[in-house]
């Protein structure tokens, strides 16, 4: 019995969210007694594999073949399932991101496994095994059980402490079938953002809504981003009105992100905008109205005009930073 965990990989490189999935799973696995072991599909050299050891990992197994090229969520899910049965893993764990959201339901069919999506906490009891996440857009939380003898859990994105030790794990590499004529995905064109931190990226995130009040007061809000090494968002009426484009849109119909700290400057705090930012470690917000919901979501507020607060937090970053 073990705890099986897929790490993705993003261009041959690992992020602060393999680490925090990888921690999480230790601390699982000690709970429940058992081992971890951990998968890495494609190719992935050893120095970098071997990263993931600082965090708990004591067995990894990359899975590689030459033709593995491109995601696809069928696929993927036939090899992580066939790892979970090959390592009996009673408990397979995926990031709640775009990849594990793809792959988990598979998963769930494939190992006649109950699923906990977007869980949150260590399991609150094992017997019977009891898991912690939140529902209703973070509004409110459950306590969910899983009965079946395969559990699938994916973790929200901070909702775990990265937690270095003195292990090193043991890279096994692996060669698998792969018969890229059974993928159903095709990428005909690949387009890089660069120059610019990406929002699904960012550990830090500056968002502004309405109460920038135009399109022309943008300025201070980006230059504070640009002092914070931070990425750019926006409330979807801002997209809508086309003050900022529409990739920087956040919230439920829009990019859903979990950074360190999210400023929301001139955001009311609706809820389908809450939705996407609640998983956030800090919310700070500045807002006009002492009674805007984003200040009961939020850490630390400065209730005020964005025009008039924006220009002196600039100016007090850049005295701590010495510009």
């Amino acid at each position: 019995m073990s705890v099986l965990i897929f790490v993705e990989n993003w261009d041959g490189k690992f992020k602060k969210l393999s680490f925090e999935l990888v921690s999480y799973g230790a601390k699982l696995a000690e709970m429940l007694k058992t081992e971890i072991v951990v998968l890495s599909v494609g190719k992935v050299e050893n120095t970098e594999l071997e990263k993931l050891g600082k965090y708990g990992a004591v067995r990894i197994i990359s899975a590689v073949n030459d033709k593995i090229n491109v995601f696809d969520g069928q696929a993927y899910s036939a090899i992580i399932a066939g790892f979970a049965a090959l390592e009996d893993a009673k408990i397979v764990l995926l990031s709640n991101n775009t990849t594990g959201k793809a792959i988990a339901p598979r998963l769930s069919v494939k190992l006649k496994a109950g699923l906990g999506s977007g869980v949150s906490k260590l399991p609150l009891s094992t017997s019977p095994f009891t898991v912690f996440k939140k529902v209703y857009s973070g509004n409110a939380f459950s306590n969910l059980i899983i009965k079946s003898d395969v559990k699938i859990l994916t973790l929200a994105q901070n909702s775990s402490e990265v937690i270095e030790t003195e292990n090193k794990g043991v890279v096994t590499t692996v060669p698998i079938e792969w018969n890229p004529e059974t993928v159903k995905t095709r990428v005909n064109e690949v387009q890089k953002q660069t120059g610019k931190i990406l929002l699904t990226d960012a550990e830090i995130v500056v968002s502004g809504g309405r109460g920038m009040k135009s399109a022309d007061n943008w300025g201070p809000m980006v230059e504070l981003a640009e002092l914070l090494g931070a990425a750019t968002a926006c409330s979807r009426p801002v997209s809508d009105e086309g003050w900022r484009p529409h990739e920087e849109h956040t919230g439920q119909t829009g990019k859903i992100i979990a950074p360190n700290l999210y400023i929301a400057i001139g955001i009311s705090g609706a809820t389908q905008h809450l939705a996407g930012v609640s998983s956030s470690k800090y919310i700070v917000a500045i807002n006009t109205d002492k009674d805007a919901p984003i200040f009961a979501a939020a850490q630390y507020g400065i209730i005020g005009d964005a025009s008039k607060v924006l220009p002196k937090l600039v100016e007090a970053v850049k005295d701590i930073k010495g510009k």
